[in-house]
């Protein structure tokens, strides 16, 4: 029973899983900034394309 509850001390105060966790919360954050702004980016691209066609 001993080495239970030591296992569980240890587990509760292993910082690992929340660190992952943070990382990959900052990972899915950057990924959408990323998206979105390639996205905007990519609208922006083909407006201006569209624009140079029709002027031409």
């Amino acid at each position: 029973m001993k080495s239970l509850a030591k296992k569980v001390q240890r587990f509760l105060v292993s910082e690992d899983g929340p660190t992952a966790v943070e990382y990959a919360v900052m990972l899915a954050l950057i990924v959408i900034v990323c998206l979105t702004a390639i996205q905007s980016i990519g609208t922006a691209a083909s407006t201006q394309f569209n624009n140079i066609a029709a002027s031409i």
